[in-house]
């Protein structure tokens, strides 16, 4: 049996700056997060900016994003583009990062320090790999 094609939502290209500016507020947050020694907060913001960042360069550039339960496929969707500068790489970033969401949002255990930080420095990539594609229509 063929495998379910990922299922996606449509959206108007003018869209990506909003999803955009959802990364910048998570992006923020996920910052202060940091300097004040939230490490699951750091983590968990890190997450949504990443995804965030996705559904902006998916938006600006596909006219869709997402819209299945799994993120996974959104890091499909992401690599897909193959006329976008680093999009496979950049889709692999956002797949690691997506691997630690289960433990910061569900696992009893604290999110580390180092587990923050290296979320942190991945979800910063991504933003500003997203905000250089975005340019002024952010």
């Amino acid at each position: 049996m063929a495998g379910r094609p990922d299922r996606t939502r449509p959206v108007h290209r003018s869209g990506a700056a909003g999803y955009f500016r959802k990364a910048q507020e998570f992006f923020e947050s996920m910052r202060q997060a940091l300097e004040d020694g939230r490490w699951s907060a750091a983590g968990l913001n890190a997450v949504h900016c990443a995804i965030s960042c996705c559904d902006a360069v998916l938006v600006y550039y596909t006219q869709q994003r997402s819209a299945g339960s799994n993120h996974e496929a959104a890091v499909h969707l992401l690599a897909s583009l193959a006329k976008v500068p680093e999009a496979r790489q950049k889709a692999e970033t956002l797949r690691k990062i997506l691997h630690q969401k289960h433990m910061v949002e569900y696992e009893d255990r604290a999110v580390t320090a180092h587990e923050a930080a290296e979320m942190a420095k991945l979800a910063e990539r991504l933003h500003q790999w997203a905000g250089q594609l975005l340019g002024p229509q952010r």
